[in-house]
């Protein structure tokens, strides 16, 4: 779920650091002409990070439950701190990223990840409260899945390549690949060794963002400011119109996308009542399978495709998604739906950023941290409205789902009042038009 930074724009004190933080990131590689596709290939690995934090937990839920007998409003709250702590890390970012530079935070971010991921296995063991474990371990992989949000999308952008646009579509499908890895291994896993051996894969997914430590330590990371430039300030920001558009359009994003894909797993043993294994490859897989194509697609044939017009539709399946998803009886609708909601989210959170960025090209950080934040809010937010309205109503996963259907229509609101906004807006602003 689906993270974005372009730019400082911070002022000439800022400026002054990246260019400095350029010249010693880059000088590690001597005298030989710096490799950035060892820097492409560990954020593509990032995203991968990124993908088991937020996807690997929601497959223990049940668990969660039963080995340490913890209601599901508890776990309810495993799922809305961790995205609500990567939303304080986005906010915060902002002040201290550019001070301590990008590679000390993606090293930072790495740790973290995999720390918390090892500690699902230890905490609650060693806590006299297991859900206080649990809780603990979530906080500790939050930071690092709310870091890698704010610095894997910047860091590629800053790579000198020449085909940007593919590179970052690319990028964005890994997160989606990641999150099918996670799926059909952990599934594979608790197959041949038995869902009782689950700590031993949490120390295993622990490995990969300790690795990717290594490879950040050494990758050339360029600097993204370019002498002269000054993107908005947060205040500047707050005056358009259009920013306050985008961030809805965020929220909605983030929450229709997590809604569906954090209770996924759950709903198709508790609400649809297939087994574990199935419901883990026909409900998150099939979604996140869906989501990566969707984003592949546009990613390839982006240029000769209205992004305006695939969000609207895509907006409107994914509300089909939902109301089959909640009203349609028999387990085959219900999986059929998670995975039709996975491609139909596939370009929301990327398609928004899109648009954002060639409306508004002097957003600079601000725009995209608080873009960031405000998809993070999206998804904490769906899925706690799903996992709030589902206790209301005696655990029935499917009403929590049916009240989640406004998220999606409130994006296609959000996108023709966004039109509306750019036919209004005068050429002096630093709004432009576009037909991205």
């Amino acid at each position: 779920m689906p993270r974005h930074v372009r730019g400082t724009g911070m002022g000439k004190r800022e400026e002054t650091k990246n260019k400095n933080a350029e010249r010693i990131d880059t000088a590690g590689a001597g005298t030989r002409k710096p490799d950035y596709q060892k820097t492409i290939r560990a954020c593509f690995l990032g995203y991968i990070v990124q993908a088991v934090v937020n996807n690997f937990a929601p497959l223990l839920f049940l668990t969660f439950q039963s080995t340490y007998h913890i209601p599901l409003s508890n776990i309810t709250m495993l799922v809305t701190i961790n995205f609500g702590l990567q939303l304080l890390v986005d906010l915060l970012s902002v002040g201290f990223v550019d001070r301590i530079g990008y590679r000390a935070s993606m090293l930072f971010a790495h740790i973290f990840a995999a720390a918390g991921i090892a500690a699902l296995a230890v905490l609650p063991e060693i806590l006299p409260d297991p859900f206080m474990g649990l809780l603990a371990a979530v906080v500790i992989y939050a930071i690092g899945g709310g870091l890698l949000e704010v610095l894997v999308s910047p860091v590629v952008e800053a790579c000198p390549t020449d085909n940007k646009e593919k590179t970052m579509s690319l990028l964005h499908s890994f997160y989606c690949w990641g999150h099918v890895g996670v799926v059909l291994v952990s599934t594979l896993f608790f197959r041949l060794f038995g869902i009782g051996n689950w700590k031993i894969l949490a120390c295993i997914w622990a490995l990969l963002p300790l690795c990717n430590t290594f490879l950040f330590a050494r990758a050339p990371i360029a600097s993204l400011i370019k002498e002269g430039e000054r993107g908005y300030t947060i205040r500047e920001l707050a005056g358009h119109k259009l920013f306050w558009v985008f961030l809805l359009m965020m929220v909605c994003a983030g929450a229709s996308e997590q809604a569906v894909s954090q209770w996924a797993s759950t709903f198709a043993e508790m609400g649809l009542g297939v087994s574990k294994m199935a419901g883990d490859l026909a409900g998150p897989m099939a979604f996140a399978v869906l989501m990566g194509t969707s984003r592949a697609f546009y990613g390839k044939f982006g240029d000769r495709i209205d992004l305006n017009k695939f969000m609207a539709g895509s907006s409107l399946l994914c509300v089909a998604a939902y109301l089959c998803i909640s009203l349609v009886p028999g387990p085959v609708p219900g999986l059929v739906g998670c995975g039709v909601c996975g491609l139909s989210v596939g370009i929301m959170w990327p398609g928004t950023f899109s648009r954002a960025s060639a409306t508004m090209p002097k957003g600079g950080t601000a725009l995209f941290a608080l873009m960031a934040l405000a998809g993070d809010l999206g998804c904490s937010g769906g899925p706690t409205l799903v996992g709030m309205v589902s206790s209301a109503c005696g655990d029935d996963l499917k009403k929590g789902i049916l009240a989640a259907t406004a998220f999606p229509a409130l994006l296609l609101a959000g996108i023709g009042m966004c039109r509306n906004l750019l036919k209004k807006t005068a050429p002096d602003t630093g709004i432009q038009q576009s037909d991205r």
